[in-house]
């Protein structure tokens, strides 16, 4: 921590700094000279460091292996098919064409993520993916990870084996209580929460405690009682939550004025639920909010999270790659819902395609206008710009090209909000906070952490 002199020093006189705070506050990225050209040894590798991920190519591959799904969520974000509908599974063929695409990719670890609709559903044509994806690893000789988002509902014990032997991790939805869970996600029989719970037992018992998350969507409903939302989850046995906001992106956008809501006010809501999260710590309790785990992360240490939304450059394309179940390949998961409404200016091309055919689309051509966020007007003078990203997929899907208008930006907004909660946190210095602070940014238990306080130079 900087004490009162240091701290206006930095912000006055920063050439009076002692060279050892100076080193240290560069590493961290709070001290930057004005050209890259003047940088010292110490802010080219933390740099280097933090932008590493620029190397490796793109690492999350989303397979939506079927497009049918038995809910009508009030903010889906792309229109579902029905069960018994046809044409809206991936095909055998595709899949291995779009694996053919994850193997072209340069990265050491490679995730294949399940989406859908409901992926569950066609678990056969997972099965298929996850032994042909193992069996081209023994030669490729990869980090390989799969993950799964399901609502639980139709993921019995064999499916659930099958998830345990090869290490499949569940991620599910779960928005409140079972009044607002159900109003949010119907399903025919009008029980998506008690049976999502169900599930939920199924998959602790077989994968762990820890093979199965959940993260809440903050509709204008949820925004009257964070600490409820967050309380509920306690009930149900989690460690941490992941606050989200409504997506604006494809159909949600028809849904905006029900369930929408000025971004500001999710702000506040994050706040709330924030400042309560910390008083569980600071008694005791480990719960983490991950959003604030990542951003903290980009603050406090040189290293990127890896989280490809808040990337510069930007992570669609570069770092994420999502195969449709129509074979068409998107930028990003957003990117594909964008073009579910109709607007196709976001689609690659088809898993037919080379990878490098793929990034060398036009609609990454375009994407890369907007997807460097030092170079953007507004966030080149930003405060906040080291620790953030660029979104070029939003701002060309709501404003109309990737650049965007910060003014009215909604992912400035947010970030911006969310930016200045943690530093005034920061700065307030409050030991116990900066401990669940610090924890949270290099994923360690708080008992791990010594106690902050200031240092003498």
């Amino acid at each position: 921590m900087l004490d009162a002199i240091d701290g206006v020093r930095l912000a006055e006189r920063p050439y009076e700094l002692a060279p050892s705070r100076r080193d240290d506050l560069e590493a961290r990225g709070l001290l930057t000279p004005l050209g890259s050209a003047d940088w010292s040894e110490l802010e080219r590798a933390a740099h280097r460091t933090r932008k590493s991920f620029l190397l490796d190519g793109p690492a999350l591959h989303i397979f939506v292996v079927t497009l049918r799904c038995d809910h009508s969520c009030q903010y889906c974000q792309v229109s579902r098919a029905a069960l018994t509908a046809q044409g809206f599974d991936m095909s055998l063929t595709d899949a291995e064409a779009a694996l053919d695409r994850v193997f072209e990719s340069p990265s050491p670890t490679l995730t294949i993520e399940f989406q859908g609709g409901e992926p569950a559903l066609r678990f056969d044509l997972v099965r298929h993916i996850v032994e042909s994806a193992v069996r081209r690893n023994a030669e490729a000789g990869r980090t390989l990870r799969f993950s799964m988002v399901s609502t639980l509902h139709h993921l019995g014990s064999d499916e659930l084996a099958f998830c345990r032997e090869h290490g499949i991790h569940l991620s599910t939805s779960i928005d409140g209580p079972a009044q607002l869970h159900d109003a949010q996600r119907p399903n025919p029989t009008r029980d998506a929460h008690a049976r999502t719970l169900e599930g939920l037992a199924r998959a602790r018992e077989v994968l762990g405690g820890d093979g199965v998350v959940a993260l809440p969507t903050v509709t204008r409903a949820a925004l009257a009682d964070p600490i409820g939302l967050v309380e509920h989850y306690r009930a149900l046995g989690f460690r941490s939550i992941f606050l989200r906001p409504v997506s604006p992106y494809g159909f949600a956008r028809k849904t905006k004025r029900v369930h929408g809501y000025d971004m500001d006010a999710f702000v506040g809501f994050y706040v709330r639920a924030l400042d309560h999260i910390l008083n569980l710590n600071a008694q005791g309790e480990p719960f983490e909010e991950i959003y604030a785990g990542i951003l903290l992360r980009h603050i406090l240490t040189p290293f990127h999270s890896g989280y490809v939304d808040l990337r510069s450059p930007a992570g669609a394309g570069l770092g994420v790659l999502v195969y449709n179940y129509d074979g068409q390949v998107y930028p990003s998961d957003e990117a594909r819902m964008v073009a579910e409404t109709g607007d196709r200016r976001l689609a690659l091309g088809d898993v037919q395609t080379s990878l490098d055919e793929l990034l060398d689309s036009p609609a990454m051509a375009w994407l890369r206008q907007g997807a460097v966020a030092e170079e953007l007007p507004g966030c080149d003078r930003c405060a906040f710009v080291p620790f953030c990203g660029a979104d070029p997929v939003y701002h060309g899907a709501i404003h109309g090209d990737p650049v965007g208008d910060r003014a009215t930006s909604e992912f400035c907004a947010k970030h911006m909000g969310l930016f200045r909660h943690l530093f005034r946190s920061i700065a307030d210095g409050d030991p116990t906070t900066l401990r669940t602070f610090t924890a949270w940014a290099l994923g360690k238990s708080r008992t791990d952490i010594a106690e902050p306080g200031y240092v003498e130079r």
